[in-house]
C-alpha cells in the first residue's frame, strides 16, 4: 500500500483556507463532509476545519447551510486565486516550453532614485520590478530579459514617481568582465532555487501519475487530494520563477519538464463532464492553463504580470 498524502515526502504544505478556496465547485458551492474528508488526508484535523470556516463565514465569504460534515457552504465571491497561479502568466509558461516565445536578445534595463521622502513609493517600486522578474544589478539599476517597461511605467505613474524612472532597452550587457547571456542570467537569478522548486514539483506530478495508474484506483478523496496538493505544488514553483526566456536557461531545464509532467498529471485528474455543477472550479482553471496555444509570435512577449501574492 502506498503512503498517505500527508506523509508523503514531495507532499507541499497546504493551509485549511487555501484548501477550503480550492474545494469551491461549478456551483459556488463547497461539500463539507468532501472537505473534511480531504482535510484529514492532508493532516488537517476538524478542530482546524472547523475554526477556519468559522472564519471564513464571519469574514462574509462564505454562508453554510447546515452543520458538521452535512453542511453546504456557498461561496459569495470567487476566491479560486488563493490557491491557482494568474492563467495567462502560466500559459506564457507553456508557450516558452513549446518554444512560441524566441528571445530577441534585448536586456531592459530600468533606473531610479527616488528621495528618501517617498520612501514608500520606492520600495513598492523596487518591490514591483522584483515580482515582475526583475534583477537588481546594483543599487537602484535593474535588468529583464523581458519587456515588461510598460507595466513597470504603469507602477511607477500609480506610485506618482514616473519622473524618476529611467527606461533602456541594450544588446550589450556586461558584469564586469562576463558578457555571455546565459552565464549572466545564471549570476543574476536564482536559477539554482527556482531548479529546486521544479524538481519537487516534477516527483509529486510523477508519484500521482503512478497513484492514478496502479492496479487500484485512487477514492473520490485521493483523487481530490492530489489535485490540491498538484495545485499548491504548481504555485509554489512558478512563484520564484521569473520565466527567463529558454534561450538563457541552462538545458535541459526542470520547469519545463515539471510542468509537463503537471499537465499530464492534471489532466489525469480532470476528467468527467465539463458542464457537471460538482466539478471543482479548479479543474476548469488548469485546463484553460494548459491549454495550447494556436500560433507563435515572432518574438516573445512580455509575459502578463503575476497577481499580488500569487
Amino acid at each position: 500500500m502506498t503512503s498517505g498524502p500527508a506523509t508523503d515526502p514531495v507532499a507541499p504544505e497546504i493551509g485549511t483556507r487555501t484548501l477550503v478556496f480550492a474545494l469551491v465547485r461549478e456551483d459556488g458551492t463547497v461539500d463539507a463532509g468532501e472537505l473534511y474528508a480531504v482535510a484529514e488526508a492532508l493532516g488537517m484535523t476538524d478542530q482546524q476545519v472547523r475554526l477556519c470556516l468559522k472564519r471564513l463565514v464571519a469574514e462574509g465569504r462564505f454562508v453554510q447551510e447546515g452543520r458538521g460534515r452535512k453542511a453546504r457552504l456557498r461561496v459569495t465571491a470567487d476566491p479560486t486565486g488563493a490557491v491557482a497561479p494568474d492563467v495567462e502568466y502560466v500559459r506564457h509558461a507553456y508557450r516558452q516550453d513549446r518554444g512560441l516565445a524566441p528571445w530577441d536578445g534585448a536586456w531592459h534595463l530600468f533606473a531610479f532614485a527616488i528621495p528618501e521622502t517617498a520612501r514608500q513609493a520606492r520600495d513598492t517600486l523596487r518591490d514591483a520590478l522584483l515580482h515582475l522578474g526583475a534583477a537588481p544589478l546594483q543599487g537602484g539599476l535593474y535588468v529583464s530579459a523581458n519587456a515588461i517597461g510598460e507595466i513597470v511605467e504603469a507602477h511607477a505613474r500609480h506610485l506618482g514617481v514616473l519622473g524618476s524612472l529611467t527606461r533602456l532597452t541594450s544588446r550589450d550587457l556586461r558584469l564586469g568582465e562576463e558578457e555571455d547571456a546565459t552565464r549572466l542570467a545564471a549570476r543574476l537569478w536564482p536559477l539554482q532555487r527556482v531548479a529546486a522548486r521544479y524538481e519537487e514539483l516534477a516527483a509529486l506530478a510523477s508519484d500521482r501519475l503512478a497513484r492514478l495508474s496502479a492496479p487500484r484506483p485512487p477514492t473520490g478523496t485521493e483523487r481530490l487530494t492530489y489535485a490540491i496538493e498538484l495545485a499548491a505544488a504548481f504555485t509554489a514553483a512558478m512563484e520564484p520563477d521569473p520565466l527567463l526566456p529558454p534561450e538563457l536557461l541552462p538545458q535541459p531545464w526542470p520547469g519545463s519538464r515539471a510542468r509537463a509532467l503537471a499537465a499530464q498529471c492534471w489532466g489525469a485528474l480532470a476528467v468527467g463532464d465539463d458542464e457537471d455543477p460538482g466539478r471543482l472550479r479548479l479543474f476548469r482553471l488548469y485546463d484553460d492553463v494548459v491549454a495550447a496555444p494556436a500560433t507563435a509570435p515572432a518574438t516573445s512577449p512580455a509575459p502578463p504580470p503575476k497577481p499580488a501574492g500569487s
